[in-house]
C-alpha cells in the first residue's frame, strides 16, 4: 500500500517562499515518477511538476515555472516542491501524488496573503 505524507504548508505573505515535503512508502520511488498537483476552490486539480528520478527529468506547468522547484532525496523517500515568490493566486491545497497523477496525498494547504 503507498503511503503519502505531505507537509510545509502554511499561510504565508505575498512575495514569501514555503518548502513542502512528501515522504512516500510503499512505492519504487527510484523506478517512477513523482510530482506535485494542486486544486484551488471551485478549481480543477493542476499539475505542477512531475519528476522522473531514474534520469532527473523535471518537468512544470506554465503557471509556475521559474517559481517552483521539485527535488527529491532519495535516501529519505522525500520529494520536495520549493516556492519562491509566492501570490495570492497560488492558494490552494497541495497534493503530492506517487506515479504523477496515479496516487494521491491527502494533501497541504497553502494560503497566501496579499
Amino acid at each position: 500500500e503507498v503511503q503519502v505524507v505531505e507537509s510545509g504548508g502554511g499561510l504565508v505573505q505575498a512575495g514569501g517562499s514555503l518548502r513542502l515535503s512528501c515522504v512516500v512508502s510503499g512505492f519504487p520511488f527510484d523506478a517512477y515518477a513523482i510530482g506535485w498537483f494542486r486544486q484551488a476552490p471551485g478549481k480543477e486539480r493542476e499539475g505542477l511538476s512531475c519528476i522522473k528520478n531514474r534520469d532527473g527529468s523535471k518537468t512544470y506547468a506554465d503557471s509556475v515555472k521559474g517559481r517552483f522547484s521539485i527535488s527529491i532525496e532519495n535516501a529519505k523517500n522525500t520529494v520536495y516542491l520549493q516556492m519562491n515568490s509566492l501570490n495570492p493566486e497560488d492558494t490552494a491545497v497541495y497534493y503530492c501524488s506517487p506515479g504523477c497523477g496515479v496516487s494521491w496525498g491527502k494533501g497541504t494547504q497553502v494560503t497566501v496573503s496579499s
